[in-house]
């Protein structure tokens, strides 16, 4: 058994919009890898994320058609609420809380867990050593710059070691330079730590880079799944990814 397995997840956006469409794709994912989604826009990338992290709910298939189902480390989280689901979702814009220090942005999620104070800021302070940015500790996320604080957003989640690590275009609002940057440091972080991810990127080369397998998107379904090396360009042009 996979450690993550979702089969006929399913979101039908032709309910809502004239322009929607129809998101039906199982896949599986092994425990400590990384695989990407990738896609042209607007082909399901994010509304899987969704579904897994349980911000949106699987509508009901058409009838013979398996009904969907979500299990992660042998647990099936289907019809969890999203705080019960042991997912750490990451966005693109990291969101932060604003009134907070990186510190205590990192350790809000053990004292929602009830850790003490003290205890949650040492280990607050001990992942940011690990993510080498020991000296942002006191520092607001104005003050931050983007790769700083998608480096804060990432160990806000890990710390609470969740099951999965959802990524949802974690670099594509950074500069080049920096997004190549923090990708190989993600990719170390993941290797170091051992922890599974689900990525959504538009970016291929950051997909093949990071990523153990890809799995390509088209209009809501899988076009291709494989080894992130076996992965060329002709399909990602094909698809205007």
């Amino acid at each position: 058994m996979a450690y993550l397995e979702c089969s006929g997840l399913y979101k039908d956006w032709r309910l809502t919009s004239e322009n929607g469409i129809t998101v039906s794709i199982s896949f599986t994912a092994e425990q400590g890898s990384m695989t990407s989604i990738v896609g042209a826009s607007g082909c399901g990338k994010s509304t899987v994320l969704r579904l897994l992290a349980g911000i949106l709910k699987n509508d009901t298939p058409p009838e013979g058609m398996q009904p969907p189902r979500i299990t992660l480390g042998g647990r099936d989280i289907t019809t969890l609420p999203p705080g019960k689901r042991e997912c750490g979702l990451v966005f693109q814009s990291g969101a932060l809380f604003l009134h907070l220090t990186a510190e205590d942005n990192v350790a809000y999620g053990l004292l929602c867990r009830g850790m003490k104070k003290r205890d949650a800021r040492q280990k607050a302070r001990e992942f940011l050593e690990l993510f080498n940015m020991k000296e942002l500790a006191g520092r607001y996320p104005e003050t931050l710059s983007g790769g700083e604080a998608q480096r804060v957003a990432l160990a806000r989640t890990l710390i609470v070691e969740p099951k999965l690590v959802l990524l949802d275009e974690p670099l594509s609002a950074l500069d080049a330079p920096m997004r190549k940057k923090l990708a190989q440091e993600i990719v170390l972080l993941q290797k170091k730590i051992g922890f599974t991810a689900l990525m959504v990127t538009h970016d291929i080369r950051e997909a093949k880079l990071m990523s153990d397998r890809i799995i390509l998107m088209e209009k809501g379904s899988m076009k291709w799944e494989g080894a992130a090396g076996d992965f060329t360009e002709d399909r990602a042009a094909s698809n205007a990814v």
